[in-house]
């Protein structure tokens, strides 16, 4: 039993995270297992123990203990060397949030009881000069977010029990270990900056002519140990001398920080919702940094970068697992480790292998060598490239670890996506331009302007720029800039630092520990291979080799092959659903089929009037035309480029269906951007009209609110000849390519129905005009004709319209989300940030569908179109059709087919085999 001192006003500096004042008065509590019994309902257990191999939890329970609470107790259950330890669960995270930053009643003293269990396990006691036990507090929640949140280490160390470590392990083991810990809970648990404390270290190793913090000497760091107290007292902090109190602040720590804006920021880039709260891991510490028999690290069972089936990772003789994690020290490799701690590294290597089979996935491990014994302190399923997860995936299979489904179960399709990004055309062209070399920590390629902090980079983003953010080294704090740069290029820091963990898993670009680099973030230049470049200079990175490259080198489209092949090979015969790709030219049709779409799910023929000299001529021509002879006239001029451009989708298409949309935007679109005076003039030279009637024109076809405005079918219905022209070039462009024996499927789709008499009116004006393109040339195409579901009223009429001869229906699910909400598209970024960060919507609705509004009228539509008319084919068009959440909603929904753009084909043919897998396993 300890005494606990009254709790001191801690963490001043997170004031607003915490009312001192109030925690101060309530409080105290006596470390005391024993109390009064009441009645009172039974509590769900909120604390489960591990160590000693044992465990009250297993792999199983990631969402109550965290990913990392859930592997700690499966480890220690199947006999590896676990340091003993407890995990206090997500909800009472959750709990913790609800009650205003207060324990739920009864779940400290079942804290102080767990840890007794450990004092048990480890044979030592917190708090004890004699026989000290000392502490890790750390995150865990779910799904893993490397370095989001907060982590406490070498808890329990005081003025007492310092001195008495420094009897039994040394006085520079002791007082390393006790200007960390100071460091460490000056800045998660008080709130100082991190960077005073640096300033301190680097003013003494200045001082004392030392580069390294391993050379600082026992009196080194006692003095350092009297600086970083000084630290405090500047803040006019006190430091908790009280080891118990020390362990239940950093629990509230690490809590709080499910809630910072890093982990926010993280959790709303990842799409991770629905998480109740990051676990607490309260565990014994062992030390890599009692010599040079000890040593600690940082592995993956695999190489992350390329799947490659060799131990890969880094570690660091005398030295904690902060070192190698926040990249403070540059590691050495993980094989070297053979040769400086060989038993040790055998052990490793046997337990790799262990994990791997018992997992049956590439693990991402963290170790400790104390005086020459190992330790396993963490394993979770390996963040990987898309390069890495695919070669992975399937080495597994060949090795009899998983089967074919299995493996489509472990490839994100995130990782499909990064597969899809560009490399370099040549990379001996820019030899002459490689400024240095780094530690190839992400591979890709990555061209973008230099840029030193993540406001900036999050800056050029937004307009659509892309940079390259370049730091000394990464913190989670610049999560945000990472996620908006192409790449990123550190100082410091090796293959599994935060920059290195976080850039993989996004799939960016990163180099790494680039010693030669100088970086002024102040002054806004770096300097590297006696070249110094400033922010907005172009830079290359090769994620790959490593290399630093001077300039914008070109890039080179990826291409589908190898293993992925044979992966999308599994995936394709596992789905049900079809994947089709939005498509608006014979070049991207071309696309779409080398990366595997079924057929093309939206032809959007506006998009073929944007060229440039005499088709958008001709468009304004049309335009401008003040009566339907002067329209007509336009109308056969632009029939040629039409039917070439439908011509040429075909013989790429050969033998898919091909769905092509009628005209939908308003005719102002087709306007050329600027002032009134310059759009006139331009105007009047194109279409040889006076500039009078150019303006009368354009008044005209102003509209307030073009969105729910003069487009769609609504065009042509009130301009019947543009319908006819469209109709007319597809059904000439498919005569022309079935008399060349190429097999034309094509679907004519009538955009923006609102009502049944507005597909009726359309559906007569094309089999109309079909009949008589097929009387001219003496041949018949099959064909369908059917809408866009887009506007809510035509949802709850789809029984209505499919008996009034709709043979299809596809979800323009960008409209229809947009008419649901009541939000527009271009406007609704002036207040979503807000939405998202405050949780009033879980995701921007135009990126996942929102499956509980937009949802329930697809559900409806389909199951009403489908009563009225049982075979009618059911797709969506929309950017939905690339989202892996949104595909598995229509799988469940029972829809033919997703169309997405050319490259997310292959992503939404793995989420459609996820859902199929998903679906069969419930």
């Amino acid at each position: 039993v300890h005494a606990v001192a009254a709790p001191v006003a801690a963490r001043p500096a997170a004031a607003l995270r915490r009312q001192n004042a109030r925690r101060s008065r309530a409080r105290a509590p006596a470390r005391v297992v024993a109390r009064a019994v009441t009645e009172a309902p039974p509590v769900a257990k909120r604390v489960f123990v591990f160590g000693d191999g044992a465990a009250d939890g297993d792999a199983s329970m990631k969402s109550l203990l965290g990913g990392k609470g859930a592997n700690l107790a499966e480890m220690s259950s199947i006999g590896l060397s676990v340091p003993a330890g407890f995990t206090v669960t997500t909800e009472v995270c959750a709990q913790f949030h609800e009650n205003g930053g207060e324990l739920p009643s009864g779940c400290w003293e079942d804290m102080l009881e767990s840890l007794q269990f450990v004092e048990r396990c480890m044979g030592k006691t917190l708090g004890d000069p004699e026989n000290p036990l000392l502490l890790s507090v750390r995150s865990g929640a779910a799904v893993s977010m490397p370095g989001m949140m907060d982590t406490v280490l070498n808890l329990g160390l005081n003025d007492e029990v310092v001195e008495g470590l420094a009897k039994k392990a040394g006085e520079k083991f002791a007082f390393d270990s006790y200007r960390r810990f100071l460091d460490m809970y000056g800045d998660v648990v008080m709130g100082i900056d991190h960077h005073l404390f640096e300033k301190q270290i680097d003013g003494l190793k200045r001082e004392v002519g030392v580069v390294n913090d391993n050379e600082l000497s026992e009196e080194n760091l006692r003095e350092l140990v009297r600086r970083y107290k000084s630290v405090y007292d500047d803040a006019g902090l006190q430091f908790p001398q009280e080891p118990v109190e020390q362990m239940r602040l950093a629990a509230y720590a690490v809590f709080d920080s499910w809630n910072s804006d890093r982990a926010k920021k993280y959790m709303a880039i990842n799409g991770i919702v629905g998480l109740k709260g990051t676990a607490v891991n309260i565990q014994a510490m062992v030390f890599g940094n009692m010599g040079d028999t000890s040593g600690t690290g940082v592995c993956f069972t695999r190489n992350p970068s390329t799947g490659e089936n060799l131990l890969y990772g880094e570690y660091l003789v005398n030295a904690q697992g902060e070192d190698v994690v926040a990249g403070i020290r540059t590691p050495e490799d993980i094989l070297r480790m053979r040769e400086a701690l060989p038993e040790a590294y055998e052990d490793l290597v046997r337990n790799t292998q262990l994990l791997e089979k018992h997992y049956k996935d590439m693990q991402d491990i963290e170790f400790t060598v104390q005086e020459g014994r190992l330790f396993m302190l963490q394993t979770r399923s390996g963040k990987r490239t898309g390069a890495g997860a695919v070669k992975i995936a399937v080495d597994l299979v060949g090795e009899g670890l998983i089967d074919e489904k299995s493996a489509i179960g472990i490839v994100e399709p995130t990782h499909i996506d990064q597969l899809l990004h560009p490399q370099f055309r040549d990379e001996a062209a820019y030899a002459a331009d490689v400024i240095g070399v780094g530690l190839p920590a992400s591979p890709g390629a990555a061209v973008g302007q230099v840029v030193f902090d993540t406001p900036t980079a999050e800056e050029l983003h937004s307009q659509g720029k892309k940079c390259i953010l370049v730091r000394v080294e990464t913190s989670p704090e610049d999560v945000g800039g990472m996620n908006a740069a192409e790449g990123i290029l550190t100082a410091r820091g090796g293959m599994t630092s935060h920059a290195a963990v976080v850039a993989r898993g996004w799939g960016k670009t990163c180099v790494s520990g680039c010693a030669e680099l100088v970086v002024d973030e102040e002054n806004r230049w770096l300097s590297l291979g006696g070249v110094k470049l400033h922010e907005g200079d172009w830079v290359s990175l090769n994620g790959s080799t490593g290399e630093v490259i001077r300039g914008a080198a070109e890039l080179a489209p990826p291409a589908i092959s190898g293993d992925l092949g044979l992966f999308m090979s599994w995936v394709d015969a596992e789905r049900r659903l079809k994947v089709l790709a939005n498509a608006d030219t014979p070049e991207d049709a071309a696309v779409a089929r080398e990366n595997g779409a079924e057929g093309i799910g939206l032809v959007r023929t506006e998009h073929m009037f944007f060229g440039s000299g005499e088709r958008i001529r001709t468009v304004r021509r049309m335009i401008m035309a003040s009566a339907t002879p002067e329209r007509e006239a336009a109308l056969k001029d632009l029939l040629p480029f039409q039917r070439s451009d439908f011509a040429g989708i075909f013989a790429a298409m050969d033998g898919l269906p091909v769905t092509i949309r009628l005209l939908d935007p308003p005719l102002h679109e087709f306007l050329p951007d600027g002032e009134l005076d310059e759009i006139v003039a331009l105007l009047a030279a194109d279409t040889g009209a006076s500039e009078d009637d150019v303006v009368e024109r354009v008044e005209k076809l102003a509209e307030i609110n073009p969105m729910l405005g003069f487009r769609g079918c609504r065009l042509a219905i009130t301009f019947p000849e543009i319908g006819r022209m469209q109709v007319r070039a597809i059904f000439e462009a498919a005569c022309d390519k079935q008399s060349e024996g190429i097999v034309v499927k094509p679907d004519i789709m009538v955009p923006l129905v609102g009502t049944v008499k507005e597909l009726e009116h359309q559906i007569n004006m094309i089999r109309e005009t079909a009949s008589a393109v097929f009387e001219e040339k003496g041949i018949v195409v099959d064909f369908r004709v059917g809408t866009m579901i887009e506007i809510p009223r035509a949802a709850l009429l789809s029984d209505a319209i499919a008996s009034a001869g709709a043979e299809f229906f596809s979800f323009g699910t960008n409209d229809l989300t947009q008419m649901t909400f009541g939000y527009s598209r271009d406007d609704v970024s002036k207040f979503l940030p807000t939405y998202l960060e405050q949780g009033i919507l879980k995701h921007d609705p135009f990126q996942v569908l929102d499956q509980e509004g937009v949802g329930q009228l697809i559900e409806m539509s389909v199951t009403r179109g489908r009563a009225a008319r049982p075979d009618l084919k059911v797709g969506i068009c929309g950017e939905h059709g690339g989202d892996p959440a949104s595909v598995d909603f229509f799988h469940r929904q029972n829809l033919d087919y997703v169309s997405c753009s050319p490259f997310r084909v292959p992503i939404a043919r793995l989420a459609a085999a996820q859902a199929a897998l998903k679906e069969r396993s419930a």
